[in-house]
């Protein structure tokens, strides 16, 4: 096998498999790139066992063959390779000859034949949606992350769920820890999308299609029986799907109660972020005092020191005084696009909601801490 690529339609793209080939599994084959060289193209193929990925690229082939070779050693050298072009030349006994004249890499690889088959995508339906709105829909969920200790599924994936209401067609994700709950919308009129129940996607797969997600319109989902098929025009990401039943998310979703308050996003943001300089792992929660127009957030950490910040604020009634995880906060105003967002809170023991002022489609629901 010989080819010669161009490094810039490669480099980012060896850069961005990285989170799946150094994931530890059972098989040292998975920390490999399996390349294969067909006529005018290079097929580049990652697998951790859970998330398969598959992408073309153009190349110039003088002859065809499969190698086997590190995706972290590849990637190191492409990303420095002084030279726009890069040769790749199979020579003998599983060896790889990469670059030629006055630098060359000589790479043992492995047996492609060892390499895990990952689903092919069939000729099942695919759902035609914006592209940006599926990389917004991962980036306000996906912050919500799993913990490398907690097994729950629920925990571990995202939800996405189809919900068709007369004309009414919504495709949803939702995300939580326990702690917090974020959804968000996407309506659309055009399509049948195949989701027909609701599924659990693993986060971490999620968050390596979110680093392919670019300029490009459109794209196509669905499903390959046990596996979330994202397809872009050379490229594929399939997901093996999580095992397990999703809490009932709507028990928690209350609107119409409580007090709504309005604010600035970017005020509210810098106001938490000086407060939450002194929480740490075990002083984790601000106190919010609502009352007569004011915002009173402090935070005391026993180990460090104490602080307080007032802010002026739309608020009536009976004074509520309640502790949040600022973090959550700081979280859900980063990816809110809106320059104003609601606050609806009811009581100290109740869920706090924040969403934008004008923008809907995103739910952020935060559980108050004990004080």
């Amino acid at each position: 096998m010989k080819f010669v690529i161009n490094k810039n339609d490669i480099r980012s793209i060896l850069g961005k498999v990285q989170g799946i080939t150094t994931r530890r599994t059972n098989l040292a084959i998975t920390e490999t790139l399996l390349i294969e060289a067909t006529a005018d193209t290079v097929k580049v193929t990652a697998t951790d066992l859970e998330t398969g990925f598959e992408g073309e690229y153009p190349a110039t082939v003088e002859s065809p063959g499969l190698i086997a070779i590190n995706a972290k050693k590849l990637y190191e050298i492409v990303r420095d390779f002084p030279s726009e072009s890069v040769d790749v030349t199979e020579v003998e006994n599983r060896w790889i000859e990469i670059g030629k004249g006055n630098i060359e890499y000589h790479i043992v690889g492995m047996n492609p034949d060892d390499f895990p088959e990952i689903p092919r995508v069939g000729d099942g339906p695919l759902f035609e949606m914006d592209a940006m709105a599926l990389k917004r829909m991962i980036e306000k969920t996906i912050i919500i992350a799993g913990m490398p200790d907690d097994n729950r599924a629920h925990v571990n994936g995202i939800y996405l769920e189809n919900i068709v209401d007369g004309d009414s067609k919504v495709l949803k994700m939702v995300s939580t820890d326990g702690s917090r709950l974020s959804t968000v919308d996407y309506p659309y009129d055009a399509g049948e999308c195949p989701v027909e129940k609701g599924i659990l996607i693993p986060k971490k797969g999620l968050g390596d299609v979110l680093k392919f997600l670019g300029p490009e319109k459109t794209l196509h989902i669905g499903l390959n029986g046990s596996h979330f098929v994202v397809k872009k025009e050379n490229e594929i990401f399939t997901i093996r799907l999580l095992e397990g039943e999703y809490p009932n998310y709507k028990n928690i979703i209350v609107r119409g109660i409580g007090h709504d308050i309005p604010v600035d996003r970017h005020l509210f943001l810098m106001v938490l972020k000086r407060m939450s300089i002194l929480c740490s792992e075990n002083y984790k929660g601000v106190i919010f005092n609502f009352e007569n127009n004011l915002l009173t957030v402090r935070a005391t950490n026993p180990e460090i020191g104490e602080s307080k910040e007032e802010m002026a604020i739309e608020f009536e009634g009976d004074p509520i005084e309640a502790a949040f995880n600022p973090k959550y906060f700081i979280d859900t105003l980063s990816v809110i696009e809106d320059d104003g967002v609601i606050i609806n809170i009811l009581s100290a023991d109740k869920p706090c909601l924040v969403e934008g002022e004008n923008d809907k489609s995103y739910l952020s629901i935060i559980m108050p801490m004990k004080i």
